[in-house]
Formats: C-alpha cells, sequence, structure tokens
C-alpha cells in the first residue's frame, strides 16, 4: 500500500542550552573578515572568481544584534520540529532554529542519513554569534554561517508539485535585505528529499548574494566530488589544511591527494581545512559521503549551485575539542559536505534589481560497492550509481515543476518568524508572492520603526530601557535624517551614519544627543568605540568608565535586558582599560558586574586577564586550575593559550585547546 506523504508537528526534547539573551550593543567595529584575499593573490584566479572574491564583501553586522547570551549548561528541553514522512524517507525541520533539517531517516533500513546531534549546544560560529551544529543548513547573506542560525523561519503548508504537500521557508535576510524560500517535499515513493531555493532581489539595484547549503555527515566516509582539483586557503605548513584567514590566499591543490596524503578521508587531515572543489563545467553537481560499505548521502542539485565544498575539523587536538564542544562526547566525529552559488565561499554573486536566482537541490541514499580505490573510477562508478537512482533530468523536471508552484499562497501557518519583513514589505509596498509577511507579524522590535513610516518621527521611549535595534539601510537613513532630533534619533541616526561610513558626521550626531539625553550610557558607548577606532585609546577608556557609571546608575534591576547591558557594556570596558594599563579602575567595573555574570567563562578569563594586569600571576593560574569554558569561544580564538602562558605557560591543558592550526615559530606554544 502506498503511504501518502505527510507533513506533522512533532516536540523534540533534547538536552540543550538556553540561547539567553541577545547583546543589545549595536556591533559597530568592523567584521572580522578573515576570509579576505588580497588583491595580488587574485591574479591566478579564474577571471569570474576573481571578480566575486573583491565583490561587496560584508563589513558589517548592522542591523542584526550579537547573539552571545548562551551558556555550557544543557538541560531536556522541547524543540517544535514538523515532520516530512513518505513510505521511504522521514525528515525532521527545526523551523524555530533556521529551518534546519535535524534528521533524514531512510526508511526501508532505519539508517540516519546525516550527522544527527544528539544535543543543542549554541556555539560562536555564526556571523552574529549562536549556532549549532548537525543537519542541513541553509545559509544566506554573507560569507560564514547565516545570522539565522538559531532564528525563527516562518513556515507552512504548500501544494506540492504532482500533489500532496510541501513545507515552506521563508524569511527576510537582514543582512542584505533579500527575502528567500525553502521548499521542502518528498514525491510518491521517492527516495530522495526535493529542496526548492529562491532568493529575490525586489530593489531597484543590485545586490550582493551568497548562498551555501551546509550538510554534516559522519566523518568516517570517503567524500566524493566530480573534480580533480581543489580550491584550498594556503597551508601554512602543509600538513592538512589551515583555517581561512591564516594566509590569506587560495591555491589548486589536487584531488583526491596531496602532499602523499588522501584528503577525502576526512580523518587524514590532522588541522582544519576546506576543499572547495573545481567541477568542470557541464559536468553534472554532486556530491556524496559514503561509509567503507559504499553506503551513504548524496546531494545533487540544478546547475546554478555549482560549488561542492568538503570541511573537516582535523585530527589535532583542537579540532577534537570543537567536536566535543559542539556534541557530546563518545558520539563521533562528522564532517560537512556543502553545495554553494559560486566555487568558494570567499565570493559573492550580483543579484540584478528586481531578479531572483532559483535552483532545486536533491539528498538522499546511495548503496553499492566500496568507495575505496582509484578515483576516477569511483567518481565514475558513483555518478552512474547516482544516475540509476535519480537521473540528471529528472532533477531539471522536477524543477520546473517547482517553478510553477513556487508563487503559490501558503495554507496552514505551521511557524512564525520575525517581523523584519513585514515592516520592509510595509515600507516598500512590495508584492512578494508565495512569501507573504502579515502585518500580524509586526512586534515590539518594529513597533518605533513603524511609528517612524506612519508618522515621520521616532517615538522617545516612556521607560528607561537599552535602546532597540537600529536599521541602517538608506530608506531609514533618510526618515532619521528628516525626523525631528530627538536624542534617541539621534543615536539611532549615529548609528545608521556610522554604518554607512560616514563616521564624523556619527559622532556629531552622537555627540549632538549627549545635551539633552536622560541615557548617556548608550551614546557613550558609541564614542567609544568611535575613539578605539580611531586610535584614540585613552579617551575611549574615560568615555568607558563615565558610560559604565552611567549604566549603573540607571539600571532599574537585574532583569534580563539590564543584566544583558551590563555584561556587554562591562566587558568592553575592562578590556579598554586593561588596553591602557588601567587595572584598578578595571577592577572597579568588575566589582559592580552581577555575580552571575562574573560566573561566566568568558568573564573568568576576564578575570584572569585582570589578575595579570594587577601583578597576581599565581592566582591567574588558579582560575585555570579552578576550571572554566568560555561558552562564546570563536572558532580561531586562541586568547585562552596566550593567557594561559602569561599566566606560567607550559603544556595548555586539552580542556583550553582549541587551536586550529600548527605552531609557528615565536607563538610562545
Amino acid at each position: 500500500m502506498v503511504i501518502v506523504t505527510t507533513i506533522r508537528r512533532e516536540v523534540l526534547t533534547l538536552p540543550a542550552a538556553e540561547l539567553g539573551p541577545d547583546n543589545p550593543l549595536p556591533p559597530l567595529r568592523p567584521l572580522d573578515e578573515v576570509h579576505h584575499i588580497e588583491d595580488r593573490d587574485r591574479q591566478d584566479l579564474p577571471r569570474d572568481m576573481a571578480r566575486q572574491v573583491g565583490y561587496a564583501p560584508l563589513h558589517s553586522l548592522l542591523p542584526v544584534r550579537i547573539r552571545d547570551g548562551y551558556g555550557r549548561t544543557r538541560r531536556p528541553r522541547p524543540i517544535d520540529a514538523l515532520v516530512l514522512e513518505n513510505d521511504r524517507l522521514r525528515a525532521t525541520v527545526l523551523p524555530g532554529l533556521g529551518g534546519r533539517v535535524a534528521s533524514l531517516v531512510h526508511r526501508p533500513t532505519g539508517r540516519e542519513l546525516l550527522y544527527r546531534n544528539p544535543v543543542l549546544q549554541p556555539a560562536n560560529f555564526a556571523l552574529n554569534g549562536a549556532w549549532f551544529s548537525g543537519g542541513i543548513e541553509w545559509n544566506i547573506g554573507a560569507t560564514g554561517h547565516t545570522p539565522l542560525s538559531c532564528a525563527p523561519l516562518h513556515a507552512a503548508r504548500v501544494p506540492a508539485p504532482g500533489g500532496g504537500d510541501m513545507l515552506r521557508l521563508w524569511e527576510w535576510d537582514r543582512l542584505r535585505d533579500l527575502p528567500f524560500q525553502v521548499d521542502l517535499w518528498l514525491p510518491e515513493g521517492s527516495d530522495f528529499l526535493l529542496v526548492g531555493v529562491r532568493v529575490r532581489n525586489p530593489h531597484e539595484h543590485p545586490v550582493p548574494t551568497y548562498w551555501w547549503s551546509n550538510i554534516a555527515v559522519p566523518e568516517e566516509r570517503r567524500v566524493l566530488a566530480p573534480a580533480t582539483e581543489a580550491w584550498l586557503p594556503h597551508c601554512l605548513n602543509g600538513v592538512g589544511g589551515a583555517p581561512i584567514g591564516y594566509e590569506r590566499s587560495l591555491r589548486r591543490v589536487p584531488v583526491p591527494a596531496h602532499d602523499g596524503v588522501d584528503r577525502t578521508y576526512p580523518p587524514n587531515s590532522t588541522y582544519a581545512a576546506d576543499y572547495f572543489y573545481e567541477v568542470p563545467d557541464g559536468r553534472r553537481r554532486w556530491i556524496a559521503a559514503l561509509d567503507e560499505r559504499g553506503e551513504g548521502l548524496v546531494q545533487t542539485s540544478t546547475d546554478v549551485l555549482r560549488g561542492r565544498k568538503l570541511f573537516v575539523w582535523g585530527s589535532g587536538p583542537g579540532g577534537r575539542s570543537w567536536q566535543r564542544w559542539l556534541t557530546e562526547p563518545g558520539t563521533g566525529g562528522y564532517c560537512e559536505i556543502q553545495a554553494g552559488l559560486a566555487r568558494t565561499q570567499l565570493e559573492h554573486v550580483r543579484l540584478e534589481a528586481e531578479s531572483e536566482v532559483a535552483w532545486l537541490e536533491a539528498y538522499g541514499p546511495l548503496a553499492g560497492p566500496p568507495p575505496a580505490g582509484e578515483w576516477d573510477t569511483v567518481v565514475r562508478r558513483t555518478e552512474a550509481r547516482l544516475e540509476a537512482a535519480l537521473p540528471r533530468a529528472d532533477v531539471e523536471a522536477a524543477h520546473e515543476a517547482w517553478r510553477a508552484h513556487a508563487d503559490a499562497e501558503p495554507g496552514e501557518i505551521l511557524a512564525t518568524g520575525s517581523g523584519w519583513g513585514a515592516l520592509e514589505v510595509l515600507h516598500g509596498d512590495l508584492k512578494l508572492p508565495g512569501t507573504p509577511f502579515p502585518a500580524s507579524t509586526l512586534g515590539e522590535a518594529q513597533a518605533p520603526w513603524r511609528e517612524l513610516l506612519r508618522t515621520g518621527t521616532f517615538p522617545e521611549p516612556r521607560r528607561a530601557a537599552p535602546p532597540g535595534q537600529t536599521l541602517v539601510a538608506p530608506h531609514w537613513r533618510d526618515m532619521l535624517e528628516t525626523a525631528p532630533a530627538t536624542p534617541l534619533t539621534e543615536y539611532h541616526l549615529g548609528v545608521a551614519q556610522w554604518h554607512a561610513g560616514d563616521r564624523a558626521q556619527a559622532v556629531r550626531s552622537w555627540e549632538r544627543a549627549l545635551e539633552l539625553a536622560p541615557s548617556l550610557w548608550p551614546l557613550l558607548r558609541c564614542l567609544a568605540v568611535a575613539d578605539q577606532e580611531a586610535d584614540h585609546h585613552e579617551r575611549a577608556a574615560e568615555r568607558y568608565v563615565e558610560a559604565f557609571d552611567d549604566l549603573c546608575a540607571e539600571r532599574r534591576d537585574d532583569g534580563e535586558r539590564w543584566t544583558a547591558a551590563t555584561a556587554a557594556l562591562g566587558r568592553e570596558a575592562i578590556e579598554a582599560l586593561l588596553r591602557v594599563r588601567r587595572p584598578a579602575d578595571a577592577r572597579a567595573v568588575w566589582e559592580r558586574l552581577h555575580p552571575a555574570t562574573r560566573a561566566r567563562g568568558r568573564f573568568r578569563l576576564i578575570e584572569a586577564e585582570l589578575l595579570l594586569a594587577e601583578g597576581r600571576p599565581e592566582q591567574a593560574r588558579a582560575v585555570f586550575d579552578e576550571g572554566f569554558e568560555v561558552a562564546d569561544l570563536r572558532e580561531g580564538d586562541e586568547r585562552i593559550g596566550r593567557v594561559w602562558e602569561r599566566a606560567g605557560g607550559g603544556d595548555l591543558p586539552e580542556r583550553y585547546d582549541f587551536r586550529m592550526r600548527p605552531s609557528l615559530p615565536g607563538d610562545g606554544r
């Protein structure tokens, strides 16, 4: 009997850490763009690749906020899920967490095709912080994991090609101001999950576009793709590769082996590495991860999604530490196979005004001979198995059939995302068939901006509170410039001007607001950042002291918003004061942080730095001996190791070793 495809709600219970509050301070500092390639190193790249590498890299997170309020304490928590199922596959989607496909099970064999993370542990890998590992994630916006990694998407039931239902996910990407949708469905009797993706540019100007679908799979696999070369971020010592950013250049390497090692087996790399496969034009786009029996997952797509990539953590101590950090010890490691709009993740693609880009992806099982053996033979054999299981022509036909349904209006609403898309639709009177952003989704965060749009005036708050989010797109900046110059309006205008690169005017806006503002600390903090960016570190430190004093006098309670503001401003103030060798003032800030804040791992590390600045290395070493975990440690951040060296050094304990590259002369390790 044929089982009809179903979509149902389900609640998963997972050991999960709370996401906590967002950082209320606007991210004014330039984005640490470690994926930058120097001009001199573009000369040997293909012409289109060189152009796209230099096209509109992201320099700021604004208007997105940083998500750093999470911890490391995991408790069983309910997670809303949507399950798509036919008689062959069962896909579990998390609409409240970026629409992640957390699991894809082949029902006849009971095999999980993905790496399914048994826990939900946020970590600092997204562009704006919180991200978690496992499953299939949808990355839009700019180089890196999307800010929507741990954010809710809109979800609804929509008619599918050929009958039945498909699950539509959609949201508004705030980094590039682009709406997008992801449609998932399981044709009757199909072994493949089909995914239609569309990114639209409703504006009257071109916009840089970025997309990578990242698929976590167990690392005890061989990764296959139709390529004999790959682009690799330049290695430091030729052993296993190094993460992008340590050497800002790319080089071609042979596939499968370079430096005498077959890198298509993830455990063979010592350090983390990205391999961007050079798939020849005209060749079918696909990538597979197969175990020693020849069983595993294959992903394929229409040709628009041209790029394919393998990411490995590496078998070294740093990679192992990160794997344990993101999941639970003993659950096995993972690697990622990925597919994107360009050859590499260093590139952005131009999306013309009032246009769109769309493609179809397919995910399913593959079984056959073991993947060991000569590369070309194994690749051809695997491609033939894929063609037998899902012909390339069928993928093209499914794409055409889906395009006829891409504008279908959603039926039953299954989950609700943010109200930012509704605000942009309201402003631009946009028509986006298939992805409605109704006014009913507008909330507290959008309320003052809706008032500005309606009346031309930005409302002042009725009670003291940390400022809300700032919108920085040109049309919002224009409205702020013509609105009455109240202190809060000047604050938001300054942030928007700063984002636009007009730093002098931003400083003038913040300084004007100081004259009448009832709340000084948000403005003083912005001015302190401006001083730091201009290398006026003494003045920045003084402004941080004033800002923190004002915040402590103003905060009304120990509620979540005030605690988050105190932690964020206190951290910046201490670091600024230590930079100019004012440990006594830094200690005064430390003492006024909430006790729960001081107990967090990030602040224990800051405490060790403070103790070192006070000339107390033994006490700093004791902080390490007592143990701490920096929940928001950033990939590639070697600060723990540097503080350890200053506190006495020696072999860095495994619990603190997250190094993603080999040691270099002069590292002190």
